[in-house]
């Protein structure tokens, strides 16, 4: 029997985004999460006595400025070999070895894959075998998988690959591949790395995505972190757990003020969501986006003075102890007490209008086409200039905008004609 830990996306010293110019403290606050989810994760693999790490890819968010973040990485790397614990490594598409231009020398419990084909490592102290390949470059659009070795015989066969798969929204595609060409190989682990949200693809044999190890904004919400593996005497996976690492977590809370005829009224149902979502951040630090839905009589003054909102929700965090949540964003998503049908029967621009906002505009040419479009004008620019420039332009952010611009034109023109 033998046990490691699947872990990728390390991401270090990536900054984390969207938290409002004014939360200084908390901006303060969760500067340094990334080391801090990776101490974490050193801190596991000696606590419970793991024979060895996988990391598959982007240890690294981008070439070092210096040398303090390598340097930081191997003392992490020197504490394992400290508790005898070997590191089975491959660069992604953010560490690629066209990207990272300094390099450090390693302890020697850390192995490195090579970047010119696949190669397989077979450690005496255990019956497996690690197929891996490091990114040669950033945009490695070929499908590696075929590269790879043939499993070995009488082996736990165990490959360590940075995919996209057959691609993802939020994600570059990056040495695609299938499901069945992964099962095709015939191993028995599937150590992926690139895709930031947890996710077993496929059981026995298994395929995993361990996620990234702290979310990094908004669009990482939840848990982060990394598998602890066991593999029987009979070469099976036995167990395949689930840790949680992330030292701060991004979530969004939805709160409904359907009914609401005040803002009194609507506190509470506010400071119980907000308890909610720190709950389940398990006592870890909270950046919070709070969505306010439902049809209210408040939607014209909650979209008028959304600045009101946001003080409100700012006093209601300090309930759950100091610094223990900032809010990232209020967003706004409630709709005026009206009635479309009544609104469609007037005469002129009114009536264009409201059957306008009666269409379906999740299934809109516009929504499944900009994405795609604006991808590949995006995809000339630096990684962290495009990771914030196409955030709205996914199918999900369009749609926002299409809610947002016709629930503002239900407000108006409920303003301008009276009762609906």
């Amino acid at each position: 029997m033998f046990r490691f830990l699947h872990t990728a996306d390390l991401l270090l010293d990536s900054p984390l985004r969207g938290l409002r110019s004014r939360d200084e403290e908390g901006v303060e606050a969760l500067l340094g999460a990334s080391r801090k989810a990776f101490e974490a994760l050193i801190d596991l693999a000696i606590s419970e006595a793991v024979d060895f790490v996988v990391i598959a890819g982007d240890v690294y968010d981008r070439d070092w400025k210096g040398y303090e973040t390598g340097l930081f990485f191997r003392r992490g790397m020197a504490r394992l070999d400290a508790a005898g614990i070997s590191v089975y490594l491959i660069s992604g598409n953010h560490d690629a070895a066209s990207v990272i231009s300094k390099q450090l020398s390693l302890p020697e419990n850390v192995h490195v894959f090579p970047s010119k084909k696949p190669a397989t490592e077979q450690p005496d102290a255990w019956p497996v075998a690690i197929h891996g390949m490091s990114f040669p470059n950033q945009a490695v659009d070929e499908n590696l998988v075929p590269r790879y070795p043939t499993a070995v015989a009488g082996k736990f066969n165990l490959g360590l690959l940075h995919t996209s798969l057959a691609g993802g929204e939020g994600h570059d595609t990056y040495a695609p591949c299938s499901v069945a060409d992964l099962l095709g190989k015939g191993y028995d682990y599937w150590a992926l790395g690139h895709i930031h949200q947890p996710r077993v693809v496929h059981e026995d044999p298994w395929i995993v995505y361990p996620g990234n190890l702290q979310g990094r904004h908004i669009r990482e919400c939840g848990p982060r972190g990394c598998r602890l593996v066991t593999v029987d005497d009979s070469l099976a996976v036995a167990v395949c757990d689930w840790h949680s690492l992330d030292v701060a977590r991004w979530a969004e809370q939805k709160v409904d003020f359907g009914g609401v005829a005040s803002f009194e009224e609507a506190l509470p149902r506010l400071r119980a969501a907000m308890g909610e979502a720190v709950e389940a951040a398990e006592d870890r630090l909270l950046a919070l986006r709070v969505v306010v839905e439902g049809v209210t009589a408040i939607n014209g003054a909650l979209r008028g003075r959304p600045d009101r909102l946001e003080a409100e929700a700012d006093s209601i965090t300090g309930d759950f102890g100091e610094g223990a949540v900032w809010i990232e964003k209020i967003k706004i998503a409630t709709r005026p007490e009206v009635s479309l049908e009544k609104l469609a029967q007037r005469d002129g621009l009114t009536k264009v209008v409201v059957e306008a906002t009666l269409g379906t505009p999740a299934e809109s040419d516009l929504v499944s086409v900009l994405p795609a479009e604006v991808g590949r004008m995006l995809t000339a620019l630096p990684d962290d200039i495009r990771e914030e420039l196409k955030k709205g332009w996914t199918s999900e952010g369009l749609r926002e905008i299409q809610d947002d611009a016709r629930n503002l034109i239900l407000e108006h023109l409920v303003s301008k004609g009276g009762e609906a």
